[in-house]
């Protein structure tokens, strides 16, 4: 029985890109946190951002491009924007 071809999306391997660009920058500045207590609680409470995004390049490899990608996606934004409100970085 033929493999089925996944489906691929440009826009969303685009969003993924700049996602993971935005991931590293905002990991750095993270990292550059002197305190070692505040660097650990940034770090923490940013690691379901990092997981999110990382579930959904996994499943985009994988499976390609569905309904389920799109909501990822939106979990993604959601819980950036909710790490960008709580932490000033």
């Amino acid at each position: 029985m033929p493999k089925k071809r996944r489906k691929l999306s440009k826009e969303h391997e685009k969003s993924i890109s700049v996602a993971q660009k935005e991931i590293e920058l905002i990991l750095a500045k993270i990292n550059d946190i002197y305190d070692d207590d505040i660097r650990e609680e940034y770090a923490i409470s940013f690691a379901p951002v990092k997981l999110t995004l990382d579930r959904i390049r996994s499943d985009y490899d994988i499976v390609g491009f569905n309904e389920d990608s799109v909501k990822m996606y939106s979990d993604y934004l959601s819980l950036l924007a909710t790490f960008k409100q709580e932490y000033e970085i």
